[in-house]
This record gives structure tokens, C-alpha cells and sequence, in this order.
């Protein structure tokens, strides 16, 4: 399992909670700065293929703010795999890799159907 998380970040601190309470533990060199090492052009890749474009974008945050909603649009994949990887406030957070599946955001009835089942 890797975890891409923001220390600041509230949604990241729940979901780290959350995988403590239910007995999972997440090796501290698995848990990373999203925002000072974001995902791999291949880990965004494979986001990409599993769960669309629309939910790899962190837009509530100023990064995707001061890009514009209109500039992501005009993207094709590869530039908004090439923006999302330049800066990890670009992702929505938690980023969550486990066995080849990646979640991005924190529910945790997605989480748990994942990671428990």
C-alpha cells in the first residue's frame, strides 16, 4: 500500500485514522508528501484508466484555482498527466495505490470494499 497524503490536509488525517482503526497499517516510508513528491506519471497513468479524468483533479485547491477550470478541459490526457505530476496540489488527496487499484479522495465504504474484502 502507498499512501500519497498532505500533512495539512483534513480528508488525509481521516483517512489515515480510519486505516488505523481498522487494523491496517501503513509502513511511514509508504506515506507520502504529495506535495513535495507527487505520483508518477505511471501511477497517474493507471488513475486515469480506473477512475477518469474528473476525479484526479484537486479542484477545491489554489493550484487548480489559479490554473483555471478551462485550461484543465483543454487538455488533452498526456498534458494533464504532465500537470499533475509537475505539482501535487494539482492531485486530489488522499492518492491511494494498493495491489495495481488506485482511489483517490477518502470514502470509506470505497476504502473498506477495497482494502477489506
Amino acid at each position: 500500500m502507498k499512501l500519497y497524503s498532505y500533512p495539512r490536509c483534513g480528508t488525509c488525517r481521516k483517512a489515515l485514522a480510519w486505516l488505523r482503526n481498522q487494523g491496517l497499517s501503513v509502513d511511514p516510508i509508504d506515506i507520502i508528501d504529495i506535495t513535495v513528491q507527487p505520483p508518477e506519471l505511471e501511477e497517474l497513468g493507471l488513475a486515469l484508466q480506473q477512475l477518469g479524468r474528473r476525479r484526479l483533479f484537486n479542484t477545491s485547491g489554489q493550484s487548480y484555482r489559479a490554473l483555471g477550470a478551462a485550461a484543465v478541459q483543454a487538455m488533452d490526457d498526456e498534458q494533464a498527466l504532465a500537470a499533475l505530476a509537475a505539482d501535487g496540489k494539482l492531485v486530489k488527496r488522499p492518492f491511494l495505490i494498493h495491489r495495481d487499484r488506485v482511489l483517490t479522495g477518502f470514502d470509506p465504504e470505497e476504502w473498506q470494499q477495497l482494502l477489506l474484502s
